[in-house]
């Protein structure tokens, strides 16, 4: 069967016969996942960088317990494993092929050592002790040379002016 073209003799792109071009996306679709031991896989699926991080956590979390005064027993390491899968998952959710673990770290301890702009007042309290208070108010100086109409307030209104 000859191939098709169009009329200025470049090779037609449409129909079966289309090419297409493939991402390399399914080369990350395939997970560096561990299923457990050969003949007796596990029901779930877990990749190797979510064992890693699972047993961390979990050390971590058995040493707080051993920190806040809770002993090792069954329901304390129970806890933990809960814990562990909870907080295993939620870090495991944020990283990918794209964002590596280290690369998530990494931006974790950069967010938390740059600098702050401060927020908090210098100096203490506000208090008005130190706010001095004269019975008359003071009035602006006239200066030379300029004499001032003086308007008078009555109860904090100011008389309008009527235009002619």
């Amino acid at each position: 069967m000859p191939a098709r073209t169009s009329a200025n003799g470049s090779p037609v792109c449409s129909g079966p016969d289309r090419v297409r071009i493939r991402t390399d996306d399914e080369v990350y679709r395939v997970d560096a996942v561990w299923l457990g031991p050969p003949r007796a896989t596990f029901p779930w699926r877990a990749r190797y960088v979510a064992w890693g991080v699972g047993v961390v956590v979990f050390l971590v979390s058995l040493t707080v317990e051993r920190w806040i005064g809770l002993g090792f027993d069954f329901f304390n390491t129970a806890w933990a494993m809960v814990a562990t899968v909870v907080t295993t998952r939620f870090i495991c959710s944020r990283i990918s092929h794209e964002r590596p673990l280290g690369a998530v770290l990494t931006m974790w301890a950069r967010e938390l050592t740059a600098p702050r702009e401060t927020s908090a007042g210098r100096g203490g309290a506000v208090s008005a002790t130190r706010v001095r208070v004269n019975a008359h108010r003071p009035r602006p100086t006239q200066k030379r040379g300029r004499v001032k109409e003086r308007r008078r307030e009555v109860s904090g209104v100011r008389p309008t002016q009527v235009r002619v």
